[in-house]
């Protein structure tokens, strides 16, 4: 799977309260999700975001509470991949379990700017920065997760494999 699109760059240990506030989780609307993604930190997020951008974050993305809102706001939002230096652990299995992959590449993660163009391919792990020239390598996703995010998740995968 590959992808290509803007940067929406955010620091370290964005955690999931940021990502989808306390006060918006009374809805399971992805629509209504996304409209209040990243809001108390970027409130041009919600409503610059298009479908394709790519979402970038530093060390511990995705900490704090497990909420499975925090993700589906991200991909309702029209990210289809998220790059950090690193990604909390139930996050990580989150973002897999609605469909959205993730992809480490540690300090590296530095070097891409908000705006920057970004070539991901998540089969290989290869991420070209096409504004800066640079490329960084991820550990690809292993095929079983290529296979549940190529489905839409963990739960359209399951009943196409039952």
């Amino acid at each position: 799977m590959k992808y290509e699109g803007k940067t929406w760059t955010y620091g370290d240990n964005i955690d999931t309260d940021v990502i989808i506030p306390a006060r918006y989780l009374n809805s399971f609307d992805p629509k209504e999700l996304a409209s209040h993604c990243m809001i108390d930190i970027d409130d041009s997020f919600a409503k610059e975001v298009k479908a394709g951008d790519i979402m970038v974050g530093g060390w511990n993305f995705g900490c704090g509470s497990s909420r499975e809102h925090a993700p589906i706001a991200i991909k309702a939002s029209g990210v289809p991949v998220i790059i950090a230096a690193s990604f909390a652990r139930i996050f990580y299995r989150n973002a897999i379990n609605v469909g959205l992959p993730v992809l480490e590449i540690g300090d590296e993660v530095k070097k891409i700017r908000k705006g920057d163009i970004l070539s991901v391919d998540i089969s290989t792990g290869t991420i070209a920065d096409k504004t800066t020239g640079d490329t960084f390598k991820a550990p690809p996703l292993p095929d079983f997760i290529q296979a549940i995010a190529s489905a839409g998740g963990l739960i359209a995968y399951v009943k196409e494999h039952a």
